[in-house]
């Protein structure tokens, strides 16, 4: 399958500045190294992916350990540094604004000045925070606002607060494992259900979340006996949104028969996973044969200009995309 109008929902940005100040905050608890990354990168990626627009987004583990004033300094800078990117190509970046979270009083100024002044296209939360997962009620007021915005929200994991398995880095494990930890813990604590109005978006096909859902619904009460009914949990899984970043292949199958294709999103994951790879899954996922032409369509694009109208409108309005380096 090919599609000039692929939307990329789950590509990271790698500010210069974030980048270099990073080893001295605590670096990446996860191993993982900081990738090569530009602007030129980036659309060069795309070209050769036929990735219309890439919605940035920073990784984990984001801004967390900076103290409090310097993590609002920085934040900002992020994302005034990603809306200036878009500002200059809307055509080709998004932007998913980064919040100082874990503090909740400063995420709610940032995201006014993100969704108001700077016009991003969501934001991006992170699993878990020093351990503290999405469905706490410390983070309440900020579901409650993203819910009043109408927001999307991508949620990406980050490093669980566990011991690394010897010889298992944490990203090919651990990172399914915090995206589908914040999510059942969204659903039981009601937040997914009390604010409709946040688009949830879970990264990486929402690691275990669609294989094990039925698991989760049906075993809820044993441990919590105020929890819903197996058949409302069942359905607030499949409330969320989920991207097919690393995520083709086997993936598909359960994905689909779980989400349906209108709640699937195409993702790459670039840089963090390199080109090649993200190549690789990338033509997995469009050779697939159990998904039809309307399906690939859907996940290419048609589900994300639903999310994100402003690019539907660029894209229909513009049948040829023209280069992102030459203008022509």
């Amino acid at each position: 399958m090919s599609s000039p109008h692929r939307i990329d929902v789950h590509q990271h940005v790698v500010p210069p500045f974030w980048a270099k100040e990073l080893p001295t905050h605590g670096g990446d608890p996860s191993g993982t190294v900081t990738p090569l990354w530009s602007p030129e990168r980036a659309v060069d990626f795309m070209d050769s992916q036929e990735i219309a627009t890439g919605i940035l987004s920073l990784t984990a583990p984001s801004v967390v350990h900076w103290n409090p004033r310097e993590r609002w300094e920085m934040v900002r800078r992020i994302n005034e540094y990603t809306a200036d990117l878009v500002a200059k190509r809307p055509d080709r970046f998004g932007n998913f604004a980064t919040l100082p979270l874990p503090d909740v009083d400063g995420a709610l100024r940032e995201l006014d000045h993100a969704l108001d002044t700077l016009l991003a296209d969501g934001v991006i939360l992170l699993a878990n925070y020093a351990g503290q997962y999405l469905g706490d009620a410390a983070f309440e007021p900020l579901w409650a606002a993203l819910d009043r915005r109408h927001a999307v929200v991508f949620v990406h994991p980050g490093q669980p607060a566990l011991p690394v398995a010897p010889g298992v880095a944490g990203p090919l494990v651990d990172y399914p494992f915090d995206t589908t930890r914040t999510a059942v813990q969204l659903v039981l604590n009601g937040i997914v259900d009390r604010y409709p109005g946040a688009r949830i978006i879970l990264a990486h096909a929402g690691g275990f979340v669609p294989y094990a859902a039925l698991r989760f619904a049906e075993l809820a009460r044993v441990f919590r006996p105020d929890a819903a009914d197996p058949v409302n949990i069942f359905a607030s899984f499949q409330r969320f949104y989920f991207d097919t970043a690393l995520s083709a292949g086997p993936a598909v199958p359960s994905l689909k028969a779980f989400a349906a294709s209108g709640r699937i999103l195409f993702g790459s994951d670039f840089p963090y996973a390199p080109a090649a790879v993200a190549a690789s899954v990338t033509a997995k996922l469009d050779a697939d044969p159990g998904l039809t032409a309307d399906e690939h369509k859907a996940i290419s694009h048609g589900n994300a200009w639903t999310l994100f109208p402003r690019l539907a409108t660029q894209q229909t309005a513009r049948p040829e995309r023209r280069s992102a380096r030459s203008g022509q």
